[in-house]
């Protein structure tokens, strides 16, 4: 028999073995990040304690707090999305119908509706054969494959109204093609392959009156209340040409400097034949189609793209369709994603009930220095104050905040109304941050992105929107005799 304790001299001296050491759950990086966003949220409390009032000043404190846990990603998404719950519950900051509104908007259905088709295309494959046809495409360099996405990504928001929707179709097409074509998961290409896609679907989309939600809300917003109806082609022609054109080609340039890249040996192979479709993939081929078919005519109806969406959803889950999986609805959905986009939506609902956006319009407002000699210093006030709040409650907020006092700010700066209006399009299609625009937190979660990478993309594309495509856009104003 063999002596196992001379392999063992710990146990043969009759040592016993060494405890194992317990690990943190931070490294030393994720420390100071945590200690950074706390001293941070700290400094906010002070500064805001001295010029507002209790409620706003934990709102602010609360926004600090939250966003900063995003941007650092010192813990899951969802971890600090429970956190606020409950925090502001416990605090009683605001009523629970507020705190939890995020489970009732819209948006969070659209998010499950999309997580689902998400689901049931990969399930079906019907992804991985969208990605067969799109590499039939004449593939010659990483620029041209990131410019058809781009063009691509921005027709598309021509033709569906909901970009939560447009970025639960698109960006499962587009992970499959980047498999297709040879980019491994976490490689420059593919990350800057889904990136691309994102940001073009959703921030050229500001420009186009029905794509996104605030430019919804700010339609809707000025026709009940100061009775301006704002057109389709005068809305487009307006803001396309520069937020539009210019912004998806500067997309272009950043996405190729951001993400280096270059298409991999095999890429120029010939694609795999395409196999017969399958039962399964007609039934969700059909079902995509009539989605689309709603949404494109969300105008003749009372069903909205989240209840389409829903719909969808139903159909997918129906047993005998077997367009999911039978551990779909436990296993293959992201609840993280749903608790992350409810906490967010729940937090922008505080801030906006606390009154801090309203603040910061009357604070910094009330400072300007106004002069109706001075049409580009107002206009690039406006603008300012529109992205502040747009920072201080997220992107829906923008027109939600602003409209009711666009009639003061036109009698203050002496611009006609419909251009002290306008001047929110320039805020809410410049996104600071990911975490002020739902669609962007589904394409983190959807098309499992670094959110670090879509932060730098976000940050780079806002402050050359600011100082460049801001004025620009004001130039393209002054020729079409707007100002």
């Amino acid at each position: 028999m063999t002596d196992h304790t001379q392999h063992n001299p710990r146990r043969a001296s009759g040592l016993q073995p060494a405890p194992e050491t317990v690990k943190s759950p931070f490294n030393n990086k994720q420390t100071w990040q945590f200690i950074g966003v706390a001293v941070a949220a700290t400094l906010a409390g002070f500064l805001a304690s001295a010029y507002l009032p209790a409620g706003m000043t934990v709102a602010a404190v609360l926004s600090v707090g939250c966003l900063g846990l995003w941007a650092t990603g010192v813990v899951p998404e969802y971890w600090t999305a429970l956190a606020f719950f409950f925090v502001a519950i416990v605090i009683g900051i605001a009523p629970p119908d507020v705190v939890f509104s995020g489970f009732q908007t819209s948006t969070f259905w659209l998010l499950f509706a999309g997580l689902v088709l998400g689901a049931s295309i990969k399930h079906t494959k019907l992804d991985k054969r969208a990605a067969v046809l799109l590499m039939r495409l004449p593939l010659n360099s990483y620029a041209g494959l990131i410019s058809s996405i781009v063009a691509f990504s921005v027709a598309l928001a021509f033709v569906v109204p909901s970009s939560i929707g447009r970025i639960m179709i698109l960006l499962p097409v587009i992970s499959a093609l980047a498999a297709q074509i040879g980019f491994k998961p976490g490689s420059n290409g593919r990350t800057g392959m889904l990136c691309a896609a994102a940001f073009a679907t959703f921030a050229p989309a500001f420009t186009i009156l029905p794509a996104n939600a605030p430019n919804m809300i700010l339609a809707g917003m000025s026709e009940s209340l100061y009775d301006l109806s704002i057109s389709y082609w005068d809305y487009l022609r307006l803001n396309f040409p520069v937020l539009g054109i210019l912004k998806s080609l500067i997309l272009i340039g950043l996405t190729l400097v951001l993400f280096p890249d270059k298409l991999p040996e095999n890429a120029h192979e010939d694609p795999e034949e395409a196999t017969p479709v399958s039962g399964q993939e007609r039934r969700l081929m059909i079902i995509l189609a009539l989605c689309l078919l709603f949404w494109l005519t969300d105008s003749l109806h009372p069903i909205g793209p989240a209840w389409v969406g829903l719909a969808a959803a139903l159909a997918c889950f129906w047993p005998n369709a077997k367009l999911t999986s039978k551990t779909c609805i436990n296993q293959d959905l992201s609840y993280g994603s749903l608790m992350f986009v409810a906490g967010i939506m729940g937090l922008g609902a505080v801030i906006s009930v606390a009154g801090l956006g309203e603040a910061i319009v009357q604070t910094i407002g009330g400072q300007a220095g106004f002069s109706e000699d001075s049409p580009i210093w107002n206009l690039s006030v406006l603008t300012g104050l529109s992205t502040l709040v747009a920072m201080a409650t997220n992107l829906p907020g923008v027109p939600a905040v602003m409209t009711p006092v666009a009639g003061d700010l036109a009698e203050a700066t002496g611009l006609p109304l419909q251009t002290v209006l306008m001047t929110q399009v320039m805020a809410f299609s410049n996104v600071f941050l990911p975490f002020q625009a739902p669609p962007l937190v589904a394409a983190i979660q959807v098309g499992n992105l670094p959110p670090k990478a879509v932060i730098k993309l976000c940050l780079t594309l806002f402050v050359i929107s600011l100082f460049l495509l801001v004025p620009i856009d004001l130039m393209w104003w002054y020729l079409l005799g707007f100002l």
